[in-house]
């Protein structure tokens, strides 16, 4: 059956990629630079032309909301809500020889793709059920509502995991793009609670971490890449917040940040903290003035959580483990290189995976066989080796 749901999937995407090409191949939001060293240039054109198409469209939600869930006879799968917010497990059929491991799985999307079905069949249809089958649990939390509401379904699952025949010692946190963000936000919020288990380790699959600066040196090279743009990525959080996207103009020129605020986080957030062979052709952005009324309707932008890298040394140096992906044609890279950095200047172990020919939204392919990309693959494996060797029994 779930060989039915990856080939209704793939036939969506081909159905959508001929509607493209009849009525959308000259339209100015098709601009895309690929980079001929990505991984299948070709291949990650054609998806991005669909993903163009799809992106906003209504049609999408009802189609893929109004499907079943996708079932697997290994897998006992499970729409729940955990303090009201709704979350998908999956859990493996044959009983465990001894309390499981879990995974708290905060899925990405940017808002765009903002419910389980859309984004399960969408783009992480194999994903979780592939990590069940290797780490035995993992919950899959819907995070398109408020911070609060995955820090909530966080809570929940800590306190009642023994109820799932889960190990309250090892428990991963794991996202990726905005759940990147998520669950770096909830691991910061979490580091201070002593009545609940603490979170083993967090896992960050290219994630967002900062809206201070849009002109890294990534933000720079990767300005018109597949998938994640510089202006999507503005456009995106604009419109998580409920704000107007003529707006973005000024944020990605920095006229939404006090020259205070830049002085204070210039220590954590810099090109020069950035590696020199990540800063080829880097030019320095014009200086541009601030702009109060910007900053008054977008200043939730820099509060922790939504940008967790400028969170305070007390709270970084206390999180947990941390493994960080990060990919090269990404406008988000230098995010993660940066909170690499200070999760290290903190001593917080850091496992760290870059994909030299990787883009944003990459492991949303995992195995999709001719139809997915090797870096795909790459990603999941570098990932599933982590929260095993991160939550072995001594």
């Amino acid at each position: 059956m779930e060989s039915f749901y990856a080939l209704a999937s793939i036939a969506g995407i081909l159905v959508a990629f001929v509607l493209l090409v009849l009525i959308a191949t000259s339209h100015n939001s098709f601009k895309v630079e690929i980079p001929p060293d990505a991984d299948q240039p070709s291949k990650l054109r054609l998806y991005h032309y669909v993903y163009t198409l799809l992106e906003e469209h209504v049609l999408i939600r009802l189609i893929f909301d109004g499907l079943p869930v996708c079932r697997d006879s290994q897998l006992c799968i499970k729409d729940l809500h955990f303090d009201e917010v709704p979350v998908r497990i999956y859990l493996p059929r044959a009983p465990p020889a001894g309390k499981r491991r879990g995974v708290i799985f905060f899925h990405g999307g940017c808002g765009m793709f903002g419910t389980l079905n859309v984004y399960f069949y969408f783009l992480n249809s194999l994903i979780c059920p592939y990590l069940v089958s290797k780490l035995f649990f993992i919950g899959y939390s819907i995070l398109y509502a408020q911070t609060l509401e995955c820090l909530m379904a966080t809570e929940h699952f800590l306190k009642t995991s023994e109820n799932y025949g889960v190990d309250p010692a090892r428990i991963i946190a794991c996202g990726d793009s905005a759940g990147g963000t998520f669950a770096a936000t909830v691991c910061q919020e979490l580091v201070n609670r002593t009545d609940i288990p603490k979170i083993r380790a967090q896992v960050l699959v290219y994630p967002f971490l900062q809206a201070l600066n849009f002109n890294l040196p990534s933000h720079q090279k990767n300005a018109f890449t597949a998938f994640l743009s510089r202006e999507r990525t503005v456009c995106y959080m604009l419109k998580y917040l409920n704000k107007d996207c003529s707006l973005k103009e000024a944020v990605l020129a920095g006229s939404h940040v006090p020259e205070s605020m830049n002085l204070k986080y210039r220590k954590w957030i810099n090109p020069d903290l950035i590696p020199e062979i990540f800063k080829l052709g880097y030019k320095p952005p014009l200086p541009t003035s601030f702009l109060p009324e910007v900053h008054e309707e977008t200043k939730e932008l820099l509060k922790t959580r939504l940008s967790p890298l400028l969170a305070e040394d007390a709270v970084v140096c206390r999180l947990p483990d941390t493994c960080i992906i990060t990919c090269q044609h990404d406008v988000l890279r230098d995010d993660g290189l940066l909170y690499k950095k200070r999760l290290e200047d903190n001593n917080v172990k850091v496992s760290w995976y870059h994909m030299d020919d990787g883009f944003h939204c990459a492991l949303g392919f995992f195995g999709y066989g001719i139809f997915s990309f090797p870096s795909s693959s790459k990603i999941m494996n570098y990932t599933v080796n982590f929260i095993k060797e991160n939550t072995s029994i001594n």
